[in-house]
């Protein structure tokens, strides 16, 4: 059974309003029919018990109890009472232990948000090393893909317990650790005149159009930088936040991208060419709430993330 808080009403020092107290009370009471018996078991005396009864039947502006013999049964109106304090009491109970069964410290739920390039090799891996090497956890994860400032809004909103993601900047109640790396490269179509090149430089892929990410990506101001470093004004034909949708952009000849070198790259009719003197790379962050309460199962699996390192 779940432990309740009682209100005290600060002007008279009684109970005034229907609390949580008085419900798990009223149940006992009904249980066992006897006040002195009631009272043993909640662990109270007697006259409180009698109080918050009498108190919690002024309220409802009824008699919930009436005398037989030596204990007290319900009265007609108090068995009413009784089928929902009975329901309200399950569902707390239920709620209480379906938040234990989360958050336990062998078993648990992980709320794991990632950016869309990391979803077909870093983050299956990651999680089914850390699983297998804890098979006496009981721990789901559950999934969630995005751009970088959807998984850090989720991360404030408690929607995520973890994100993996690019650094942003200005964002003072969220965590980055450094736990992985993405080499840059420039992916241009099959036959593409660039396909021809041992690497690329800067200048010549900026002669081409180019598919960008969309400015809330995470990968936007790295991409940026690097132009503006090199003092270059690349043509941008189209914006798109996905990793996968870009390179199939580029594949289908609607420019050329400067974009992680993905796994799905050997699957598309594209070709990859190095960078020539450019040695930018995306780093992946696990990001966190600074301040946020993390559960023991949460807390293991970013130490293991951290242990990994990059």
């Amino acid at each position: 059974m779940i432990f309740y808080t009682k209100r005290e009403n600060q002007e008279d020092g009684g109970n005034t309003e229907m609390n949580l107290n008085q419900l798990h009370y009223f149940a006992k009471l009904a249980e066992v029919e006897h006040y002195t018996k009631a009272a043993e078991e909640l662990s109270i005396s007697q006259p409180s018990l009698s109080h918050a009864v009498s108190s919690l039947e002024k309220e409802i502006g009824t008699k919930l109890f009436e005398k037989q013999g030596r204990g007290v049964v319900l009265t007609k109106y108090g068995k009413i009472f009784k089928e929902y304090v009975d329901e309200a009491i399950h569902s707390l109970d239920t709620g209480v232990k379906k938040v234990q069964s989360m958050t336990g410290q062998t078993e648990g739920v992980v709320e794991l948000a990632y950016i869309y390039t990391l979803g077909s090799g870093f983050v299956p891996r990651l999680v089914g090393d850390f699983l297998r090497t804890h098979e006496e956890l009981k721990v789901k994860f559950r999934f969630t893909v995005g751009n970088t400032s959807e998984i850090i809004q989720g991360l404030k909103e408690d929607r995520f317990d973890i994100g993996f993601c690019s650094m942003a900047e200005r964002e003072g109640e969220i965590g980055f650790t450094p736990v992985g790396r993405e080499k840059l490269v420039v992916v241009v179509p099959k036959g593409h005149p660039l396909s021809y090149e041992r690497a690329v430089d800067l200048e010549q892929a900026a002669t081409y159009p180019q598919i960008f990410y969309t400015p809330n990506s995470g990968l936007r101001p790295v991409v940026d930088r690097m132009f503006e470093q090199a003092k270059l004004n690349p043509k941008i034909a189209y914006e798109i936040e996905e990793d996968g949708s870009m390179a199939g952009l580029v594949a289908e000849n609607f420019g050329i991208a400067i974009m992680p070198e993905i796994p799905i790259l050997s699957q598309l009719d594209v070709d990859v060419v190095p960078l020539r003197n450019q040695d930018q790379q995306r780093y992946i962050y696990m990001a966190q709430g600074k301040e946020k309460y993390h559960p023991p199962l949460v807390q293991k699996f970013a130490e293991y993330v951290k242990r990994r390192g990059m």
